[in-house]
């Protein structure tokens, strides 16, 4: 089986273009998704955060209220490093569980979709990485659309993360998706069959 890191800026279009490869028969895992469910409420995970970083943290629903928390770990690196010490460990452990079991299903080929597995040293650990790209500018936009954040609050999101220039040193493959869905899903498929090709 062909493990592969898919990974990008925020806001790059990550989600979408795994859906695309899960279309096409890739078994994917959602490092994000994992995150959200080892920090729900009852979970070690919730309480250690907490335990971190205050109740002011906690919503109205009792679960993390991601924009409180984000409006801290981003404008404070050493908040940002001591939030990744404590998801980092367990997410990994989960994600290599399930990465396990793809391989025991007879997966052709299992993707893991994860922002930070070049700046974490993770990318050694997959057979080809692969990152989606999109323009500081689409970047900004998504992020203001989805997140409601001022574009102050939405540049200091993106420049906290390592410059895609560094990334691409690290690549195989770099789908471009500011663009049309249809050019997104092209560049997918061109990528899919040489993953197919390189996992028989």
């Amino acid at each position: 089986m062909l493990v592969v890191g898919l990974t990008g800026g925020i806001c790059s279009g990550k989600s979408t273009v795994a859906a695309m490869f899960e279309r096409l028969g890739a078994v994917v895992i959602d490092a994000d998704r994992v995150a959200h469910e080892l920090q729900a409420p009852g979970q070690p995970l919730f309480r250690a955060i907490v335990s971190a970083f205050g109740r002011q943290i906690v919503g109205e629903d009792g679960r993390i209220d991601r924009r409180r928390l984000g409006a801290i770990v981003f404008s404070d690196h050493k908040a940002r490093a001591r939030l990744q010490e404590i998801l980092h460990p367990a997410i990994v452990e989960e994600c290599e569980r399930r990465i396990q079991q793809a391989r025991a299903s007879g997966a052709a080929v299992c993707l893991l979709d994860a922002a930070l597995l070049i700046e974490s040293g993770r990318h050694a650990r997959f057979d080809r990485m692969v990152l989606v790209e999109a323009s500081e500018a689409v970047q900004l936009e998504r992020l203001i659309a989805r997140m409601g954040l001022s574009r102050e609050e939405a540049m200091q999101r993106i420049r906290s993360q390592m410059p895609p220039e560094e990334k691409r040193r690290h690549a195989k493959f770099v789908i471009e998706n500011g663009g049309s869905l249809n050019e997104t899903e092209r560049q997918v498929r061109a990528v899919w069959e040489q993953l197919r090709i390189q996992s028989s």
